[in-house]
Order: structure tokens, then sequence, then C-alpha cells
């Protein structure tokens, strides 16, 4: 089956929500200082040199702002069994840091304890994703890793990792 993309926004969703992606939290701070942080799955390696990343924001989500302005963020990557959290972050929940346990790292964002890997970058460039995201490139500064198989989101739900 096949259909235009263009004109298809659910084919387009449907398609792309079979590729499974790993799951992260994007923290950050906002302009008064508050930690700010949201689920994101658009997140990927861009360049070795120099180190680059980037990060997909939906233009409607309340962390667009803060993301796209802020001098530096984290990417957390997720362990397999912190799917709660991903879910935590990915609602509207006004606190989504009450009880979660972070510290601040090299730039002062916060690094979420548990995450298999965090990526500390300093904003390299917004870009625009077409009408509905924003692009944020981010230039690796700190970064750390930890044991543990990630998680995965595909076609609406977190699914284990299968290795043989």
């Amino acid at each position: 089956m096949s259909a235009v993309a263009s004109t298809n926004v659910r084919l387009v969703r449907e398609a792309m929500g079979r590729f499974a992606s790993g799951v992260t939290i994007v923290t950050t701070r906002t302009h008064d200082g508050n930690a700010a942080g949201c689920t994101v799955s658009a997140f990927c390696s861009l360049s070795l040199s120099p180190p680059l990343v980037l990060v997909c924001i939906g233009k409607d989500r309340r962390m667009h702002g803060p993301l796209t302005a802020a001098g530096g963020f984290a990417v957390n990557v997720l362990r397999h069994d912190q799917a709660e959290l991903a879910k935590r972050f990915a609602e509207p929940d006004p606190d989504r840091f009450a009880g979660v346990v972070w510290t601040p790292g090299y730039l002062g964002v916060p690094v979420l304890a548990g995450a298999i890997a965090s990526v500390e970058c300093r904003r390299w460039d917004v870009l625009d994703g077409g009408g509905d995201h924003a692009i944020v490139v981010g230039q690796i500064v700190n970064l750390a890793t930890a044991e543990g198989k990630p998680l995965l989101y595909s076609r609406g739900s977190f699914v284990p990792l299968v290795c043989r």
C-alpha cells in the first residue's frame, strides 16, 4: 500500500513509527534558572569533528522555548527499565523533576541518575525543521556512559531489545 506522503499525515506517522529509536530525556535550564526537560526520541549523532548531535523538538511543546534559547543542554539516554521516567517527562506535569535524582552537569544543566549515557552540549545552532519542528544542534562538551541496555520505542510503545 502506498500514498503520497505530503497529503497523508497519518500514513507518514505510521511509517515513521515503525522505526525503533532510543529514548532520551533532554534537559536544560530556563531563563530564570529552573530545571526543564522532556522525553525525546528524535536524537542522533551528527558529526565527529567537531563532535555534534542533534535533537528535534516540536514547536508546540513547552520545552521548545527553553531548549532553543538555552546556551546548553544534556541528552540523557535512558536505560531499559526507565520507561516510567520517560512517560513522566512526556506528560504535561509542571514539576517533572520532583523526586527525580539528578546532578548539575558540566554546564549546570540537569544530568539524570541512572541514564546509560549523558551527552552535555553547548547550543551550536537552531535550524528550522519544517512547520512543526526545530532542529537543535549541540556541540558535545562533556559525556559519560554507564552499563545497561537502552530503552527503545516503536509503534507507540516501549519495546524490549532482543539480541541473538
